[in-house]
């Protein structure tokens, strides 16, 4: 299984920013972020239909995940962003096909893509 994460960047707070997880097939999927310093967090995940989906307090209202299961590619539209966002972002594929917040029932996992959010 191939995951590439792309379309972090730089952005001001109160911009927004689309991410993008390409897989090489099918799979239930997640965004995790790890700042420096700290340990890898959950941020939203979306079942393997899309029919179900699952945020984290902290970017409830903010982020919105979505899917294009023809492209076997999943979205990550982050509005309204904070300096208390950036950190590496990683999507995660597992072979399940419900959501989970726990990074430890993702099978695979892409390579991270940096957001950085400046004050």
């Amino acid at each position: 299984v191939q995951l590439q994460a792309s379309g972090g960047g730089l952005v001001q707070a109160g911009g927004s920013l689309r991410l993008s997880c390409a897989a090489s097939g099918r799979y239930a999927m997640g965004w995790f972020r790890q700042a420096p310093g700290k340990e890898r967090e959950f941020v939203v995940a979306i079942s393997w239909s899309g029919d179900t989906t699952l945020y984290a307090d902290s970017v409830k209202g903010r982020f919105t995940i979505s899917r294009d299961n023809a492209k076997n590619t999943v979205y990550l539209q982050m509005n309204n962003l904070k300096p208390e966002d950036t950190a590496v972002y990683y999507c995660a594929a597992k072979l399940s096909r419900n959501t989970s917040p726990r990074p430890g029932e993702y099978d695979y996992w892409g390579q991270g893509t940096q957001v950085t959010v400046s004050s």
